[in-house]
């Protein structure tokens, strides 16, 4: 018989039909169904494929209910909905899918700043308007990349990649990370009140949950000033998103590119009211190559646990030891 696996909600085609090979799937179609599954399933149930929008957190209670349970497969590198110091705890195995998306995101990041710096979704809505046409040419920008610093918050695998795109475009680099890296010629920054005073452009790729909530806090985005821009393609939760709007409704800071939110999809309305504020649906992976290539690795996570060989890709917290 084939082990019992929970699908904490709809999956693409490559991971339902991947995992199916492997797994009896017990698959939920909207979170709410979780407590039936796991009255029926729960004492059964030895592997988890969550991730993207599902709704449902591995937390510890979950993790609890479910005492034959050795793997949780993560669609995505962050993996901030699992409790994965009580996976540890439990012997359970949490995977993610790293280094397939740093390419990917990292170009959703460039072109995010520069949709942000030059106003380039206003000025194609200005040419479908008919205003080019009817009242002559889009405004030139106040903000431009020729004159300005960045400071990445966050020096991982997306951030180093973001960094050397960076570089392409003459921007001088600096970094706020938990530590210094002695292989980077970039400025560090341990402070990051510091490196938002010293720079007006700020990249945000660092990992989400508890120790990063709001990290990008009223006193970092004051200290980042008029000409500030702030990007964000890390979590919602990394940035105190109230602060956020209230600095670009004061024009405290000049502009925004968001391609994530607090409470995605549900976005503030206040947010898109904002006239200074690039939004984008979270689509920071979201091309079929890449997302492929992250369904891909799921699978053959979840694959090896089922032939009890090692995962491809545990995190950091849960290191593979033996099955």
């Amino acid at each position: 018989m084939k082990p019992k696996l929970l699908m904490t909600g709809p999956m693409m085609p490559l991971i339902e039909q991947g995992v199916a090979r492997h797994y009896d799937v017990i698959r939920l179609s909207r979170p709410a169904e979780i407590d039936d599954a796991l009255v029926l399933h729960g004492g059964d149930i030895e592997a988890i494929c969550t991730g993207g929008h599902t709704g449902v957190r591995c937390s510890a209670d979950l993790l609890g209910r479910l005492p034959k349970l050795r793997i949780i497969g993560n669609f995505g590198v962050g993996y901030d909905s699992i409790d994965a110091a009580e996976a540890a705890k439990r012997r359970v195995i949490v995977t993610n899918t790293p280094d397939v998306l740093n390419e990917e995101v990292a170009d959703t990041a460039i072109g995010l700043l520069l949709m942000t710096v030059r106003e380039l979704s206003k000025a194609e809505a200005h040419l479908r308007s008919g205003q080019w046409a009817a009242t002559g040419d889009y405004r030139l920008t106040p903000a431009s990349l020729r004159d300005r610093s960045l400071g990445i918050v966050g020096m991982g695998r997306i951030g180093k990649a973001i960094a050397r795109r960076a570089e392409a475009f003459g921007l001088p680099i600096s970094y706020h990370a938990r530590r210094q890296q002695s292989d980077l010629n970039y400025q560090y920054y341990a402070d990051l009140v510091a490196m938002a005073r010293d720079v007006d452009t700020m990249i945000v790729i660092t990992p989400g949950g508890p120790d990063t909530r709001n990290l990008i806090n009223a006193a970092v985005l004051e200290a980042l000033g008029s000409r500030g821009i702030l990007i964000n393609v890390a979590r919602g939760t990394v940035v105190d998103e109230p602060a956020l709007i209230k600095a670009l409704q004061s024009r405290s800071i000049l502009a925004a590119g968001l391609d994530v939110f607090l409470n995605e999809p549900k976005i503030d309305p206040a947010l898109l009211a904002l006239d200074n504020a690039v939004l984008l649906p979270h689509v920071g992976s979201a091309s079929q190559h890449t997302r492929d290539r992250m369904g891909q690795l799921v699978v053959d996570n979840l694959a090896a646990f089922a032939v009890r060989k090692a995962p491809l890709t545990p995190v950091a917290e849960t290191p593979f030891t033996a099955w």
